[in-house]
């Protein structure tokens, strides 16, 4: 650290301020830097960027002079090349939270300036990858059809139905297991850590990671296909992009084991639902969906009424604790930035042509 203490900065809404900021890690910032917010409200969105009004723009580059590390999320003004060049003292910009293809911050202009960039979208992969975790238990275990039966009113679970109802069959263990994962990003790599005393044999498709990653994980990068029809349980873990917008169809869900579980914690258009729905017809896998296409699921949907499903209503990332987790992970990045170390979540052109599937 330098003696001089850097100024902090962070341009969102007021609602962000309240429930991302948590005390513990602001006064862990305040340590080593000084802190300050400004309220704005502009237009959020994955697919544009925000189009400030010119009066937004100077309050937004006012704020931004004073700062050595600009933070922003929801209800910021975009980062422009403009406003770069007349923040000088700025070293560091970051994303907080939701807005992974960084629609908010010109990512190019940042590097021509020698500014680094940095997001930590990934707070929210920490409860995604525990709640893949719990559905891979549960659809090993049938538990979706067990819960349908029981609250059915059904008398269920004697011992003449242990022993011929086919829902008892699919009765397994994760021991042992192998376990195939469509994408190798951060919710990947903490979920294949849960997996560690399960002793699964891991298989993963990403066209798009380091073998670096895979040799240090210890799992294996393979084709789509080799996940799909070598794997007991398949776990869905891409974001939608172009590139895997409908990747799963019928072919691919027809090279599925009998008795295979598949789990889609990421987004439900992934999927071709149709081809879902069609091989699910077919009893001889479970489903455990926590999205679906379309969302909310339609009361009418055939999946809602079949026993080899077990549904959430997306809401694997969207605990408590993963709001604040946004901010503390920016806090790290922040100590790493200002103490002379790299960063670890830096945006970059790679990133996001990753990112986007190109």
């Amino acid at each position: 650290m330098t003696n001089s203490r850097p100024v902090v900065g962070l341009a969102s809404t007021a609602h962000v301020r309240e429930n991302y900021v948590d005390s513990a890690d602001l006064a862990r910032l305040e340590r080593f830097a000084e802190f300050r917010w400004q309220d704005f409200n502009e237009a959020t969105s994955w697919d544009e960027f925000p189009n400030s009004a010119p009066q937004v723009q100077e309050q937004f580059a006012e704020f931004a002079r004073g700062l050595d590390a600009l933070i922003v999320c929801h209800g910021s003004p975009r980062v422009t090349a403009e406003l770069l060049s007349s923040a000088r003292r700025l070293t560091l910009v970051g994303e907080l939270e939701g807005d992974r293809f960084a629609q908010r911050i010109d990512v190019e202009a940042a590097r021509q300036r020698g500014v680094k960039a940095v997001d930590t979208t990934h707070g929210s992969s920490y409860p995604v990858s525990e709640w893949a975790l719990a559905m891979m238990l549960i659809g090993l275990r049938n538990a979706g059809a067990h819960f349908r039966k029981l609250i059915a009113g059904q008398r269920w679970g004697t011992e003449e139905q242990r022993q011929t109802a086919p829902e008892f069959a699919m009765n397994e263990e994760l021991t042992g297991k192998t376990v195939g994962l469509i994408g190798g990003g951060y919710i990947a790599r903490r979920l294949i850590e849960f997996l560690e005393p399960f002793r699964t044999r891991n298989l993963v498709y990403d066209p798009y990671i380091s073998r670096d990653l895979a040799y240090a994980y210890g799992f294996t990068l393979t084709s789509l296909d080799s996940v799909m029809s070598q794997a007991d349980v398949v776990v869905c873990l891409v974001p939608i992009t172009p590139g895997t917008k409908g990747m799963l169809g019928v072919r691919e869900f027809g090279l599925l084991r009998p008795g295979a579980v598949f789990v889609n914690v990421s987004r439900g258009a992934v999927v071709q639902t149709d081809a879902l729905v069609e091989r699910l017809a077919g009893g001889d896998i479970v489903a455990c969906l926590d999205v679906f296409d379309p969302e909310p699921i339609p009361v009418d949907s055939p999946v809602r009424a079949m026993p080899n499903v077990f549904l959430t209503p997306h809401i694997a990332g969207t605990t408590e604790r993963s709001r604040t987790r946004f901010f503390e992970e920016m806090v790290n990045e922040l100590e790493r930035h200002f103490g002379g170390h790299e960063t670890l979540f830096d945006l970059t052109a790679q990133t996001m042509s990753n990112r986007r599937g190109e």
